[in-house]
């Protein structure tokens, strides 16, 4: 299965199957040694990190990642950082980047930009968010925090709330849980925000029990992990249906007090106003582990495309 990966395009959460998903696992269970110290596993490699959309979490753990494992990094960020703002195309700014790396992370604010630069890169090319469909590096983080926290990930009861239509790391999550066999999902969100079909199709065809729902007090008490995300204000098409939806989801201290004493809350963060910060001190929270498990997660999902291991 280590061989599943090896100089292996990371594209979608769903090109990807439990097996291989637990084989990541026991590799960042070997990198949670060395997440605060070097290795020199990938010397003489280079990682480009090409983010033509804004983001810090995201690429500084790539970042800190491949340095972590001897790697010499290449950061471009934003367009107008590159020669597209001079008229150049993006095939060619990513034939550019494949001749000086021997990967590429790239994250683009267009849905299918990380398919269409692997198509291009003899290199592999791992997607580090792309429109609002993906971004299966985050959800291989998230995924891994809730077997941290509660030894596995079947047989729980998740409530995703929130942005599920906009949202690619709520529409990503999903499919991940989609791999495993949870025991229940329940999709909270705005009607206007509701997850789209491709997303329900997926989780039919392979037969995982969910609900939608607009309400997470009417839950609360099932859950077992809450994901929580934004309103992804970017992504709206028109400013005026956000201006409908922003602040109409909010996780509280008297909610969470009805809810189990070992919930998990995630957020693939930043938080704005839909979490109370009074949470933040409570046991409750897990976004900021979540947060920290960036760093050996991708650790192992560069080790294991480059075939390497501590």
């Amino acid at each position: 299965m280590k061989t599943y990966f090896y100089q292996r395009d990371i594209i979608s959460i769903l090109d990807f199957n439990r097996e291989s998903i637990e084989t990541l696992f026991e590799y960042t269970d070997k990198m949670m040694k060395y997440a605060n110290s070097k290795l020199n596993l990938l010397n003489g490699k280079v990682v480009s990190l090409a983010f033509f959309e804004p983001s810090t979490r995201t690429r500084l753990s790539f970042e800190v990642a491949a340095k972590r494992l001897g790697a010499d990094v290449i950061t471009i960020v934003g367009e107008e950082a590159l020669s597209i703002s001079k008229g150049e195309t993006l095939a060619d700014t990513i034939k550019m980047l494949d001749s000086y790396s021997d990967a590429i992370v790239i994250r683009h604010k267009y849905e299918g930009v990380a398919k269409y630069a692997s198509e291009i890169a003899e290199h592999p090319v791992i997607n580090a968010g792309d429109g609002k469909q993906h971004h299966p590096t985050q959800t291989m983080i998230d995924l891994y925090t809730i077997k941290k926290f509660f030894n596995g990930i079947d047989g729980l009861v998740y409530g995703v709330l929130g942005d599920l239509r906009y949202g690619r790391a709520t529409t990503s999550f999903i499919y991940g849980l989609s791999l495993f066999k949870p025991k229940k999902i329940y999709m909270i969100s705005p009607e206007s925000l509701r997850a789209r079909e491709e997303v329900l199709h997926v989780l039919k065809e392979r037969g995982i029990a969910f609900e939608e729902r607009r309400n997470l007090e009417e839950v609360i008490e099932e859950l077992d992990v809450l994901y929580v995300i934004r309103i992804q204000k970017e992504r709206f098409p028109d400013p005026l249906e956000y201006e409908k939806v922003k602040g109409s989801y909010k996780v509280t201290l008297d909610v969470i007090k009805k809810a189990k004493k070992d919930l998990k809350i995630l957020h693939p963060l930043p938080k704005v106003d839909e979490i109370d910060e009074r949470i933040d001190n409570t046991p409750y929270a897990a976004y900021f582990t979540q947060a920290k498990y960036g760093v050996p997660v991708r650790m192992a999902l560069l080790a294991l495309i480059f075939g390497v291991e501590p």
